[in-house]
């Protein structure tokens, strides 16, 4: 099993074993690899059948041409959904937006005030972004643009150069930069939006911007000839962007007393979280304590995570779950994130997010993707040895030292 879960996850399988070695002795030898790995089995073959298929006599290539087909109707179906809520007439990217703020999931995020995000451009105005946006000039720009849209097309606009500029610039930044608001989504549609998308979408294959330090979403317009399944990979991206924005919001909100909070900005921008765990002998990604936490609400450390952190802070949605309440006859996607079906050593995804992108970016089965199974499964797997008080300590007490409050620089 330890093989499976391995190839499954694309992993070295000797640093992986040594891993699952530590873990399973940490919560007593109780097989927790082996039990995923036949939950994650048995809820594979469920699947297949649900799609047609005979799980004992199917090639991945198979199940990959079948998960297409799969995916281009359920974007129909939502794309009419959509269309019978807001109405046919609707830019569809104004759809998917109205959508997601009528979702009941929290949405509240530590974020950026716009003042300051204004005094930083200023310091370092977008110049590529102005020509882009048809501006001659950088005030009339912030008075015509909302400000995280501005940054949006700045990320993708301009120099390796300026981006580094900017994030060392965050290191200067301060907790009481910092408000608490809602997660904004944007949808920029004038002329030179649909011009600038056009060539930003065709080089980076999708349309949304997340901006974690901004708790704000960007869906940049999509082309009069749009990719196939636009509307199903635009609202689960955004859908995927919103639980990376609140893990994110988290994460500042309780290093906000640390004196080195600008650099704890700059790595939320550039990178995932992190803290350091000894029983793994490395990093564990900030999102798995958020996601543990999440789902078990009754093992919430008050001690360790108050006053600045709240347990309602600490959520996390499915986006199989949330997009069938759009659009129930989609609930087929329940459960799926972390599955996936090996063939030949290699797995096929059954994740929504992977099996869209596949279908929207037209890709072969030899280059499918599978990283956001990979993600999924890899959480999983740590989430379902932290259910264990031992492993748990372990994991909390090491974190502890690194979430001390130390008096923050004034």
């Amino acid at each position: 099993m330890t093989r499976v879960l391995s190839e499954l996850l694309g992993t070295n399988e000797p640093a992986f074993y040594r891993v699952l070695s530590r873990l399973e002795s940490a919560s007593g030898h109780n097989s927790t690899d082996i039990r995923l790995s036949t939950d994650i089995e048995r809820a594979t073959k469920l699947k297949l059948k649900e799609l047609g298929l005979d799980p004992n006599d199917t090639t991945g290539a198979e199940l990959y041409a079948v998960l297409q087909q799969r995916v281009k109707a359920d974007d129909k179906r939502l794309e009419t959904a959509l269309q019978k809520k807001f109405g046919p007439e609707v830019d569809l990217n104004i759809s998917i937006s109205k959508a997601l703020q009528s979702l009941p999931v929290p949405k509240s995020c530590f974020a950026l005030q716009a003042t300051v995000a204004k005094r930083l451009l200023k310091k370092q105005p977008p110049k590529h972004t102005m020509k882009a946006l048809s501006y001659r000039s950088f005030e009339s720009m912030l008075r015509r643009e909302p400000i995280a849209a501005v940054f949006a097309a700045a990320w993708l606009l301009e120099s390796a150069s300026w981006r580094k500029d900017l994030l060392d610039s965050y290191k200067k930044l301060k907790a009481s930069d910092f408000e608490l608001r809602e997660i904004e989504v944007l949808t920029p549609h004038s002329k030179h939006w649909q011009d600038l998308a056009v060539k930003v979408v065709a080089q980076k294959k999708h349309n949304i911007v997340g901006l974690k330090e901004f708790g704000a979403i960007v869906l940049l317009p999509l082309p009069d000839n749009k990719p196939p399944g636009a509307t199903l990979t635009t609202l689960i991206l955004a859908l995927h962007e919103m639980n990376e924005i609140r893990a994110s919001a988290t994460f500042l909100k309780l290093c906000q007393v640390k004196p080195d909070f600008g650099k704890v900005v700059q790595t939320v921008v550039s990178d995932e979280p992190t803290l350091s765990a000894e029983l793994l002998d490395e990093p564990i990604p900030w999102q798995i304590i958020q996601r543990y936490y999440a789902r078990f609400a009754d093992r919430f450390r008050a001690d360790l995570f108050e006053p600045h952190v709240q347990l309602e802070d600490l959520s996390w949605h499915s986006i199989e779950k949330v997009l069938s309440h759009i659009e129930p006859s989609l609930d087929f996607w329940h459960h799926t994130a972390n599955l996936g079906f090996l063939d030949d050593h290699q797995p096929v995804s059954l994740n929504i997010i992977d099996v869209a992108l596949n279908y929207c970016n037209q890709l072969p089965y030899s280059n499918r993707v599978v990283q956001y199974f990979r993600n999924s499964l890899w959480h999983e797997l740590m989430i379902s040895y932290m259910k264990h008080e031992n492993v748990e300590q372990a994991m909390m007490s090491n974190l502890e030292s690194q979430l001390v409050e130390e008096p923050a620089v004034i």
